[in-house]
């Protein structure tokens, strides 16, 4: 009965959420309102309800139950009681790599196609490898920190010192499994969550001593983290639509030690030559709104919710703030652009539209493949005005 229990448990979530709010956000809330579930039956239903997303719309004729079964197998070394229900046959190779059990679930289920995990396929940036792309989103991307090189050390004693299995990838960045806490057993300001291949980014940004940088779509600002990490010595403007999350930036930039640098609300999508006449930099940074393809691995629940009309929109969005904001950069000087998408119609379109329409010329672009290293994706060029 154990299996029927958390089957209707994960059958009430899945009818309860319309995929109008991230399902991280959606859960607890969820929890809050069913507070007879238990701390076991919590782990069970998140464990179920993002496995079975990650499965997107393969096997869509089969029943829920069904498509379950199949996505936690694919997702996990460790078999559940709905596996152990369903297909008892392939339960014990759940240790099984990847491949292999892909291979299995295509003998089960021949109509099993990989490319329906991820339906907007037809969309994707041309230097993908998309059979990697698509087999990714059954693995839990991991949790990356960034630390000063010079507490590398220290960082990497007080995780072990926790229990907590960490493999450093560079003098900056270490790995952690998913879903590691790391209150109370980091210094505050030790270390910076951030994706692997948004700290890759960096390398585009080549800043010089007293430059004045601009930052237009900072967020919480990790791009302007990583340009203060190369130069320090940087007049810096950050600015956003949203001032709450220009408030979380404040903070950030506390724990970070930076103290010099003017923020601004601002809609790049209007004129802003009354907040910005007199200002020319020597860098920009337009980390630009997307649909966020490259991160699905985290939010799988877009595979079944998102609508692929929003690409064009994000892509004009995109195009109308590179328009605006590159009048505000010096001539022979950079403008980096950056998505966390996925589209080619955000990425190398909207690269060949600036090269079009805008005094630019490409320095040199990349398609950031974190699929490969339980990453996200990304998409990053440098662009010299003319």
């Amino acid at each position: 009965m154990r299996a029927e229990h958390q089957l209707k448990a994960f059958e009430q979530i899945l009818s309860s959420y319309d995929g109008s709010m991230p399902l991280h956000r959606f859960l607890p809330s969820y929890f809050k309102l069913n507070k007879q579930m238990g701390s076991s039956d919590r782990r069970w239903a998140t464990r179920h309800i993002y496995s079975f997303f990650r499965l997107g719309k393969a096997l869509s004729n089969l029943s829920n139950e069904l498509r379950l079964s199949v996505a936690d197998f694919l997702c996990h070394e460790t078999p559940g009681l709905i596996v152990n229900k369903n297909f008892p046959e392939l339960a014990e190779k759940s240790a099984s790599n990847l491949d292999q059990k892909i291979e299995l679930i295509q003998g089960k289920y021949p109509d099993f196609k990989l490319e329906e995990v991820f339906p907007f396929h037809s969309y994707l940036s041309k230097d993908m490898d998309h059979t990697a792309f698509y087999a990714s989103f059954f693995k839990q991307p991991d949790l990356f920190i960034r630390v000063v090189d010079t507490q590398m050390k220290g960082v990497l004693a007080d995780l072990i010192s926790a229990g907590i299995t960490a493999e450093q990838l560079s003098s900056t960045t270490i790995a952690l499994p998913n879903g590691t806490k790391l209150e109370g057993v980091l210094k505050e300001g030790s270390y910076q969550v951030q994706d692997l291949s948004s700290q890759h980014t960096v390398s585009f940004f080549e800043p010089h001593k007293w430059e004045k940088w601009w930052d237009c779509c900072a967020a919480s600002g990790g791009k302007t983290l990583l340009l203060h990490s190369l130069e320090p010595n940087l007049s810096l403007l950050v600015t956003d639509l949203r001032e709450s999350v220009l408030a979380n930036l404040d903070e950030r930039f506390r724990l970070a030690g930076i103290k010099k640098y003017q923020k601004k609300e601002l809609d790049l999508l209007q004129n802003n030559d009354q907040s910005l006449h007199h200002y020319e930099f020597d860098g920009i940074i337009l980390d630009a709104p997307c649909t966020g393809s490259g991160t699905w691995g985290r939010t799988p629940e877009m595979l079944t919710f998102f609508d692929p009309r929003k690409i064009g929109q994000f892509s004009a969005i995109q195009k109308g703030i590179a328009q605006n904001v590159i009048k505000y950069l010096k001539q022979d000087k950079p403008l980096i652009y950056i998505t966390c998408s996925a589209f080619a119609a955000e990425n190398e379109e909207v690269v060949q539209f600036m090269l079009d329409n805008l005094p630019l010329k490409l320095e040199k672009m990349e398609l950031i493949k974190g699929y490969g290293q339980k990453a996200d994706t990304m998409f990053v060029a440098r662009l010299i005005k003319t």
